[in-house]
């Protein structure tokens, strides 16, 4: 058997583990992080990588905004860029009732300093003349940016691991004991770890790390189908999104196009596998031509999904045990894992050191579970008739 002693030891192997044990590793933690398959594979590698600020929970305002600006300053924190750009977001419109939807969300944003302009048709055709006259408004946050999800685990990993972190892949964690005020964690490939704090960032499959202090949440897995085109000439630089989730795409400098869509499809955490099914692909290239008929004759290359937690209040989990002392979680993203992952990773670290974040995370407590939460109406649309998957 092999032993590790650190300070914090870290289940997952995500972005918000790699960007715990990079905040951790730079204040002289020990940090051990243990991935049961490789760091970044599943949907913190796979996600469709927007850094969105319009549409937020309006109590996840105060995290987004310190992650944004964490992402800001991506190149001069780990040395790599990994294809960050302030591209902007457009959020469009198709009727009356959507577009009262996103001046709704544009008014929860603006009311936490962030900038948004309010595009009519007439503009919008003028700055973006490849948009369907079907869009009858929209909103536009200049700071919303995109990175790309399959560099940017590795790249923080890489970063931590320079700063002293001990990254141990394709090792699952299988029981995890506490005595006193140590806890001790045991695998399945015979490496043992003592440390003083854990942090559950097990994603999809965190609830089964939790129930073993008592806690629990009705996670529901799920995959976000993602698409990426041949290449075509270079002509949009926002990234794009219909109010209804009918299609997201934002287009790279090469000329592909990336898009996703809801509903998401179902999961396997158990067997390991998010697939895809055909008619996905087909449904979001048919939204894809209605917000930007040019693009109606490209052709899919690829199709892949990731493993993501949901909840059923659409609301993350992140913050310390209820019942364990030194046991903190950061679970059940719901889709926004990506942007908020940095500011994740650094308010983990100041409760752990300081004793506390002051940026406000109480409506993010696994606590809320010991009683029904309201089920947002984005996860009974998407999720309630959901079937598993073959």
């Amino acid at each position: 058997m092999t032993r590790l002693s650190a300070d914090v030891a870290i289940i997952g192997g995500g972005l918000i583990g790699a960007w715990s044990a990079y905040f951790l590793a730079k204040r002289n933690q020990r940090v051990v992080l243990i991935e049961k398959g490789v760091v970044g594979a599943q949907s913190s590698g796979t996600n469709f990588g927007n850094l969105r600020l319009q549409g937020r929970f309006p109590g996840q305002y105060p995290l987004s905004l310190r992650s944004q600006a964490l992402w800001e300053e991506i190149e001069e924190l780990i040395g790599e860029r990994c294809e960050f750009e302030q591209t902007g977001h457009l959020y469009l419109a198709f009727d009356g009732t959507e577009h009262e939807k996103i001046e709704a969300y544009a008014a929860v944003s603006e009311s936490h300093g962030l900038a948004i302009e309010h595009l009519g048709p007439t503009e919008l055709r003028r700055r973006w003349p490849w948009l369907s006259h079907r869009v009858v408004g929209a909103t536009f946050s200049a700071r919303d940016a995109t990175a790309n999800p399959r560099l940017v685990t590795p790249a923080v990993a890489r970063a931590a691991k320079s700063l002293g972190a001990t990254m141990v892949e394709n090792c699952r964690v299988t029981e995890i004991r506490q005595a006193g005020s140590a806890f001790t964690l045991r695998t399945d490939t015979g490496i043992e770890v003592g440390a003083g704090y854990v942090i559950n960032a097990a994603g999809a499959w965190a609830v089964a790390i939790a129930e073993q202090f008592g806690e629990s949440a009705p996670l529901f897995p799920a995959g976000p189908p993602q698409f990426v085109t041949e290449p075509f000439p270079y002509l949009i630089e926002p990234s794009i999104q219909a109010v209804d989730g009918s299609v997201i795409f934002r287009q790279i400098p090469r000329g592909n196009v990336i898009l996703a869509g809801y509903p998401r499809t179902a999961a396997d955490p158990a067997a390991n596998r998010a697939p895809v099914p055909p008619g996905k692909t087909l449904s979001a290239m048919r939204a894809l031509a209605r917000v930007a008929p040019t693009l109606a004759s490209c052709h899919v290359i690829r199709v892949w999904s990731g493993i993501e937690g949901y909840l059923p209040d659409m609301i993350p989990v992140i913050g310390p045990s209820g019942t364990t002392p030194g046991l903190f979680h950061a679970f059940g993203f719901c889709g926004h894992g990506f942007q908020i992952g940095p500011g994740v990773g650094l308010c983990l670290s100041e409760m752990i050191l300081d004793g506390g974040t002051a940026t406000p995370l109480d409506p993010f407590s696994i606590g809320r579970f010991a009683q029904p939460v309201e089920v947002s109406a984005k996860f009974s649309a998407e999720f309630d008739t959901m079937e598993p998957p073959r």
